[in-house]
This record gives C-alpha cells, sequence and structure tokens, in this order.
C-alpha cells in the first residue's frame, strides 16, 4: 500500500503552471488527488475528448477537458500579494493556518 502524501494545495487555490503547454498560465484547483500526487486545474491541460451520441438523432461532440497535472508542476499564488510562492505553516490559537512566504499573508 501507497502511502498518501500531504499536499500544501488545497482545491479552490489560484496556482500558475511552470511546466507543460500552458506554461505561465494561471488557473483555479478544481480537483486535488494526492494519492497520485496530481491536481486538476481549470482551464489548463485542456485535451480534446470525443463524445458519441447517447440517442438517436443527436449528434457526437468534440469537448475540451481538463486533464490531471503532476503537484510538482505548479505553484500557487497568493491572493494577498498576487505572486507565485511557497506556502508555509504556522500554529495560531491551537489552529495550523497556510500562509505566503513573500508577504507572511494567511493563505
Amino acid at each position: 500500500m501507497t502511502a498518501i502524501k500531504k499536499t500544501k494545495i488545497k482545491k479552490g487555490d489560484k496556482v500558475i503552471l511552470l511546466k507543460g503547454k500552458d506554461r505561465g498560465k494561471m488557473g483555479k484547483v478544481v480537483r486535488v488527488m494526492p494519492g497520485a500526487s496530481q491536481l486538476t486545474v481549470d482551464g489548463l491541460n485542456l485535451f480534446k475528448k470525443t463524445i458519441r451520441a447517447t440517442r438517436q438523432g443527436e449528434r457526437g461532440q468534440v469537448v475540451d477537458k481538463p486533464f490531471p497535472l503532476k503537484i510538482e508542476n505548479v505553484q500557487l499564488v497568493c491572493p494577498a500579494c498576487n505572486k507565485a510562492t511557497r506556502v508555509g505553516s504556522r500554529i495560531v490559537k491551537d489552529r495550523k493556518e497556510r500562509y505566503c512566504k513573500k508577504c507572511e499573508a494567511k493563505i
């Protein structure tokens, strides 16, 4: 059994792509798969997928579908300073919170 890695990027975070065909573009995280160390970003890493007609008389379609990316190929964008940054964690009032390593704002 493989160990599930902890990720510092969560669903709903804004990230920037560091590698691949969409390098430099930003998007919102839709899904995180820590077991496979992958995530899906809305509007990035899109591939064409053909869909068959389900009913008679209906036509098939070609749809753009976002495919998963490796977590190490994206970096979190701080909502306060709007820069790509590393994520730190600290304990404030018995709760753990994430913060930006550049401007130290809470994420």
